[in-house]
């Protein structure tokens, strides 16, 4: 029994390398976007710059939409028109102001938007 345990054990292991799956570090950060901790979310908006800007660029850029966006840290015109997409495919208020609101889709968002992207 022990040998049966550690054999679908070993496969499991095997399927979640080939699904590429990883277990969780303490270091790491939801979406694979390193620029700023998960528990930093100030208040963004178009003109602001900085790591919470690379970082909502970063986690946009996950959430799909096509062109990507420049992680420069430079909150701008394209960022605006994204993070308003973003915005509207959740219910939420379009004013492209990051807010916790719009935080929280960005660290967890809807798998389908219906609203074309604003490429």
């Amino acid at each position: 029994m022990k040998h049966r345990i550690a054999s679908v054990l070993g496969v499991a292991a095997l399927a979640v390398g080939a699904l590429g799956g990883t277990t969780p570090s303490s270091g790491a950060t939801p979406g694979g976007c390193p620029y700023a901790s998960a528990t930093y979310r100030p208040v963004l908006q178009q003109g602001s710059t900085g790591a919470g800007v690379k970082q909502a660029q970063c986690l946009s850029n996950i959430w799909g939409g096509v062109p990507k966006l420049a992680v420069d840290g430079v909150f701008g015109g394209r960022t605006l028109a994204k993070i308003k997409w973003i915005q509207g495919c959740h219910g939420l208020a379009r004013d492209g102001i990051v807010r916790p609101q719009t935080w929280a889709v960005l660290y967890d968002p809807a798998l389908d938007c219906y609203d074309p992207y604003p490429g």
